[in-house]
């Protein structure tokens, strides 16, 4: 069963999952032709190799620590920290506690 998208002028929730973070999916809350919004959910140990997003990427750690990579460098994201990144920037991340993460895709113009 597909999860709705978010409707415009719809609140959403993305403070941290807490005691649900473990048996939370990663879920796209909202997505359109020029933006997508996703809760990436990242357990201890979760390895995503490294991948280019279509778009300019805007990472926010909600909670947890997780090891992203780009640019060259490893940061350890933790909750509160944003990390920008342009078109195309190869990136990989790895869980280092369980984390969640808002990722913000700005679509180039159609």
């Amino acid at each position: 069963m597909s999860i709705p998208h978010a409707n415009p002028g719809e609140v959403l929730d993305v403070r941290p999952l807490g005691a649900t973070l473990t048996t939370t999916p990663t879920r796209t809350l909202v997505k359109t032709d020029a933006v997508t919004v996703v809760r990436m959910v990242v357990p201890a140990g979760k390895e995503i190799p490294t991948h280019k997003a279509k778009g300019e990427l805007v990472v926010h750690c909600l909670e947890g620590k997780i090891a992203f990579t780009a640019c060259g460098k490893t940061h350890d994201l933790e909750a509160g920290h944003l990390l920008y990144l342009p078109a195309g920037e190869p990136h990989s991340l790895r869980g280092v506690e369980d984390g969640s993460l808002l990722l913000t895709v700005l679509l180039p113009g159609r």
